[in-house]
């Protein structure tokens, strides 16, 4: 199986702990971004098949940088995430009009985060099959 790239930009240290110690392993590989310039040229270096965005980062909000994202060809099929606190329905219609395919909102836990991911990306087996 090929190794999955997924960025986090959050400026949260315990969010970004949390996304990478539940999902990373020898099959998946998380970038993290703790603003949104960074979270943009990380995007290009690493090509991630997953982006999870703060909307509330320090310099460019979650919402530009996937609305930035999603004007560039080459991101035309990562699938984006918004995880943020801001969790009422026109936050919800922003993220989801700036191009982004789900929305999260914290707090989140673990298992909600395994289940996303395995619901956003289907090549990402992360539960054990039996």
């Amino acid at each position: 199986m090929a190794m999955l790239t997924i960025l986090i930009a959050d400026d949260e240290p315990h969010v970004v702990e949390l996304v990478r110690l539940t999902l990373e392993d020898e099959r998946i590989n998380v970038v993290v971004a703790l603003d949104g310039e960074t979270a943009l040229a990380q995007a290009v270096v690493f090509r991630p098949e997953l982006i999870f965005l703060d909307v509330h980062l320090p310099d460019i909000s979650g919402l530009e940088v996937c609305a930035r994202l999603r004007s560039d060809p080459q991101f035309a099929k990562t699938k984006i995430v918004m995880l943020t606190a801001a969790a009422q329905e026109a936050d919800v219609a922003r993220g989801l009009t700036a191009g982004a395919n789900h929305y999260m909102t914290k707090p989140f836990s673990p298992v909600r985060l395994l289940s996303l991911v395995e619901t956003v990306v289907p090549q990402a087996i992360i539960w054990p099959r039996a």
